[in-house]
């Protein structure tokens, strides 16, 4: 392509206008469609100093006038890599709708959430349509319909792992941006720990849900009870607000927690320990291992182990439902095959670990995990290992009779009756509705 001829550009620079037309030149030939204004249009935010083009951050500064412009070879690499991307149109990963998905821990997932955007946007047709990271989904976005159920929505494999990249790369992005900023500010001082207390019971007494008298400690009260049936009965959010956490046993609970692959109630928990011990799903069947987990599988395990043994169903069985066990399986399982890099306080492993699964529980011949590293210098998605649910099974059993023996003493079938006689299934069909696992 003939190189355009920016008038008064200084030091490498071009405007945005500029920008975006170089951009749509560049990768005009390439397997992934680009969209027109990239770096002008929403979501793009030149003027908090990046803008997102394929899985790179290009930083923006101020030029006379009080426009924005980018270095022009910023806006050429990123093209560059954007073609290089091989893309299959029939390898398709689902993207939506998933009702009653959880939303991402806070600080854990970057602002872009492109997610969000093509779900509101397809909620809402007809506005005027955002690109994502200067890319026309639109153009590669696959419709399903079977047999009268509401519409799925699909994206190439290859393009939802680029635009996972770009949230990776803009999180990393603000974090060193917060970072150097906090370097340079003195952050306020916080209240005292009496005026928080003060605050919070202020809260607690002009609640219609919280009882006269302080919370007790939880027992078995509600054990082996239906979480279908109990959430049902009137005045139930009055009585688990009178138990204290039954995890962290500090906290007022307020909500039931319970198991959703058999229906039993676990324990009334607080929202602080509801929140953490969801899995992190990508997709319907893909699971992301944060950092939280260090606590749910290290330093807390036997509080986690012994509160998702509450259920009677994984209780009998001497397993974890299967998300969870996936995560465990790719944390702890495959611990020593993750690759690891030098950092400041010596190995560290490197990329974002994740697991993803084909099959159910219910199926557990044909139930496969598969262990992956994205972002890893060796490998953008390296394949770390493919585990069969039996097997990861048994290494979960021995694994918590070192960990937690006295949880692992109580499980087993022979300790357990009243088993559901058809649990329910668990993506058994990613492409079927109302599967959603939270």
């Amino acid at each position: 392509m003939t190189e355009r001829v920016v008038p008064g550009r200084a030091d490498g620079l071009i405007t945005l206008d500029v920008a975006d037309a170089l951009w749509v030149g560049l990768t005009a030939g390439g397997a992934v469609p680009t969209a027109s204004g990239a770096l002008t249009r929403s979501p793009a935010r030149a003027r908090t100093g990046h803008v997102l083009l394929g899985s790179r951050v290009v930083a923006t500064v101020g030029v006379d006038g009080g426009r924005w412009g980018v270095a022009e070879r910023e806006v050429r690499r990123a093209a560059e890599e954007l073609n290089a991307l091989g893309l299959d149109r029939r390898d398709l990963v689902r993207v939506g709708p998933f009702r009653g998905a959880p939303e991402p821990e806070h600080g854990e997932q970057a602002p872009l959430r492109w997610r969000r955007c093509v779900a509101e946007e397809l909620r809402e047709p007809g506005g005027p349509g955002c690109h994502l990271a200067g890319i026309d989904w639109r153009r590669m976005l696959v419709e399903q319909t079977r047999d009268g159920i509401l519409p799925t929505w699909w994206l190439p494999r290859a393009l939802v792992r680029l635009l996972d990249a770009a949230e990776h790369a803009e999180a990393r992005w603000l974090r060193a941006a917060r970072t150097r900023e906090t370097a340079t500010t003195v952050p306020p001082q916080a209240p005292s720990r009496t005026r928080r207390a003060e605050k919070a019971e202020g809260r607690r007494s002009t609640s219609p849900e919280e009882p006269a008298v302080p919370p007790h400690p939880y027992g078995k009260e509600l054990e082996g009870q239906l979480y279908s049936v109990l959430s049902r009965k009137p005045g139930i959010a009055r009585k688990v607000a009178g138990w204290l956490c039954a995890v962290c046993h500090g906290a007022p609970a307020t909500v039931l927690d319970h198991c959703h692959e058999h229906g039993y109630v676990r324990a009334p928990v607080c929202q602080s320990c509801n929140t953490r011990e969801r899995p992190d799903h990508l997709y319907a069947n893909d699971v992301r291992v944060a950092h939280r987990y260090t606590r749910l599988f290290h330093t807390d395990a036997a509080d986690w182990l012994r509160h998702w043994h509450r259920c009677t169903g994984c209780r009998a069985r001497t397993v974890l439902p299967l998300p969870h066990l996936a995560a465990w399986t790719a944390f702890i399982g495959c611990r020593s095959l993750r690759p690891s890099h030098r950092g400041s306080r010596g190995r560290e492993p490197c990329g974002v670990l994740r697991v993803s699964w084909t099959g159910s529980q219910n199926t557990p011949r044909s139930c496969l995990f598969m262990v992956t590293v994205d972002f890893c210098p060796a490998g953008e998605h390296r394949v770390l290992a493919r585990v069969p649910y039996r097997e990861a099974a048994e290494r979960f059993r021995a694994w918590l009779a070192d960990t937690a023996p006295t949880v692992a003493t109580a499980a087993g079938p022979d300790r357990l009756d009243r088993l559901p006689a058809q649990p329910r299934p668990v993506v058994a069909d990613t492409s079927g509705e109302g599967l959603a696992l939270f």
